[in-house]
């Protein structure tokens, strides 16, 4: 399949070599991928990891995952073939982290970025957040995959929040909002949640701030590019870091999205106030 996807013009292909069956048909593949100067992805797996390995070590461990890889560095190289990133993978948080970080000590290829078998929606989110945050953090990772047990939508959705919220790319609004708590006092949460939901579409990267109360909410609303900050049954709208109006709870909602809607600025517009 390797071979096949190669030939019909795949620009990039992953492999895993421990379960290619021969180093032999490694080979063919690399040289397949030079003929038709396509990349690689060296995937090694903790579900999949070499036999030998598995005995040195009694289990997947950082150590085995990371032996894996470089011994696979170091035969494409032989090969004559650099054209790869690698990917390391492990369902257990900590492995990933300790993993990546002692393959960039090793080697100075692309990494591929990765919590294989994460599991469902919500746990899943969190290990790869967890994994990726402290990784990326620290410069190591090259491309991301979020793997969940979900709907492949939820994995982009995922990924993309990651990256936003490390300040590395900028996907649609930013939500800032407060957690429910005895100074709310209005429903922050319901309001936030629709806010969220309105705006999932957008592009642009507006700084949307959601606050409870007027202890947080003026400071977090003014480093907003629009924001509510919750009074008793009203709210006072921040506009660009200034006090705009003063809002009944009731209108909240229709007063963000309207505000909303004056700053999606087409994409060709000069307006410098175009965030």
């Amino acid at each position: 399949m390797a071979l096949a996807s190669i030939e019909a013009g795949a620009h990039a292909i992953r492999i895993n070599p421990g379960n290619i069956g021969s180093l032999e048909k490694v080979s063919a593949i690399i040289q397949k991928a030079k003929e038709k100067n396509t990349a690689i992805r060296i995937g090694v797996n903790g579900g999949s990891l070499e036999k030998d390995l598995l005995d040195k070590y009694g289990y997947p461990t950082t150590e085995a995952l990371v032996e894996s890889a470089v011994r696979y560095v170091e035969f494409f190289e032989k090969e004559g073939y650099t054209n790869f990133k690698i990917s390391m993978k492990s369902s257990d948080v900590r492995t990933t982290i300790d993993g990546y970080r002692n393959l960039s000590k090793q080697v100075d290829y692309p990494l591929h970025l990765g919590v294989t078998e994460a599991g469902p929606s919500f746990s899943g989110s969190i290990k790869s957040a967890v994994a990726f945050g402290a990784l990326l953090a620290d410069g190591i990772g090259d491309t991301i995959r979020v793997s969940l047990t979900a709907d492949c939508k939820e994995e982009i959705k995922t990924a993309k929040e990651i990256l936003k919220s490390l300040g590395l790319r900028t996907f649609g609004p930013d939500i800032i909002a407060c957690p429910s708590c005895a100074r709310a006092e209005i429903d922050v949460v319901e309001l936030a949640n629709r806010v969220e939901k309105a705006v999932s579409h957008l592009k642009t990267p507006l700084k949307i701030a959601v606050m409870g109360c007027a202890v947080n909410g003026p400071g977090e609303a003014r480093e907003a590019h629009v924001g509510i900050a919750g009074g008793k049954k009203e709210g006072l709208l921040y506009i660009d870091g200034k006090t705009a109006s003063k809002v009944p709870e009731s209108d909240l909602f229709q007063t963000l999205m309207t505000q909303i809607s004056t700053l999606q600025l087409p994409k060709n517009s000069k307006d410098k106030k175009n965030p």
